[in-house]
């Protein structure tokens, strides 16, 4: 289905009674994960502001899903102090830790779709499991209507993961984060894999989410287009720390040698020059070429 016959986007209200109004959806305070005698991170700390889109970038095993992991409390840190939503995840008792999961969605690498299940089913499976009150009907009808939230057809909600492209997938992994309306989305490398025009169009989809809805977003990605298209800010990771963070325009006013080579090398100059392109196309009054 082409973007501009998906649905509108409309606010929902969020089944949570508690809404998060802090500054810092997530702050991260002297985290340091270990894995035997090797530090994949050492006194890392970060602050994510609410209700921007965030985007995490640096070389490999530079421990960017390793953080993503400790932030979700699926990797429990050797030290440090981990607050999401103003609650803690390194203090927290389980069923603290319980009800502040319900507040977030995640995104991982491939969608991590149960292939046992179809696209609705497996977007079922955190309302079963968060609000196990619920009645069938208006179970898939929540389905039916994150499916299509997500850009895909309707009809996609009664088909396996085997029978998606790897773009739908992501669009069904989509769909199942923004099961429980989260205030706080984690989406792990989701245009890797995807051709320009799939890439383009699931960037914007997120933008059109974040606006309207309201979501933090934490991207992890090493799409250049993405982050000079929907990324307010983007953190730098490098040797165990978060070593900037900013605009890509204060990025590129530090001096270090990474992210110099990242931003300003032959990917990250034909990034910037898209980026321009499209910025001038978008002020061409309509009906010119």
């Amino acid at each position: 289905m082409a973007e501009n016959q998906q649905p509108d986007i409309v606010e929902e209200a969020a089944p949570n009674e508690e809404h998060y109004n802090g500054d810092y959806a997530i702050v991260v305070e002297g985290l340091t994960n270990r894995f035997g005698d090797q530090a994949v991170h050492e006194n890392l700390s970060l602050k994510v502001r609410r209700g921007e889109i965030l985007g995490i970038v640096g070389g490999s095993g530079t421990g960017k899903s390793v953080l993503m992991r400790s932030i979700i409390g699926l990797q429990i840190p050797s030290e440090g102090h981990i607050e999401v939503l103003g609650h803690s995840i390194t203090e927290a008792e389980p069923d603290e830790q319980i009800g502040v999961r319900s507040r977030w969605g995640v995104l991982f690498q491939g969608g991590a779709l149960f292939s046992t299940l179809t696209v609705g089913e497996n977007v079922e499976v955190p309302l079963r499991q968060f609000y196990p009150e619920i009645g069938d009907e208006l179970r898939h009808e929540i389905a039916r209507y994150k499916v299509r939230l997500s850009g895909l057809p309707e009809e996609a909600t009664s088909k396996y993961p085997s029978e998606l492209s790897g773009g739908m997938k992501k669009r069904a992994g989509l769909a199942r984060a923004l099961a429980l309306d989260p205030e706080l989305l984690f989406l792990d490398e989701p245009t890797a894999g995807l051709d320009p025009i799939a890439a383009s169009a699931f960037d914007r989809r997120t933008r059109e989410l974040t606006d309207t809805l309201g979501l933090t977003v934490f991207l992890i990605t090493h799409d250049l287009d993405t982050l000079y298209e929907i990324c307010d800010r983007v953190a730098v990771l490098a040797d165990g720390q978060v070593i900037a963070v900013g605009t890509i325009p204060e990025l590129l006013a530090t001096d270090h040698p990474w992210i110099q080579e990242y931003f300003n090398g032959p990917r990250g100059r034909a990034a910037k020059a898209s980026r321009k392109r499209a910025k001038a196309m978008d002020k061409q009054p309509s009906g010119k070429a």
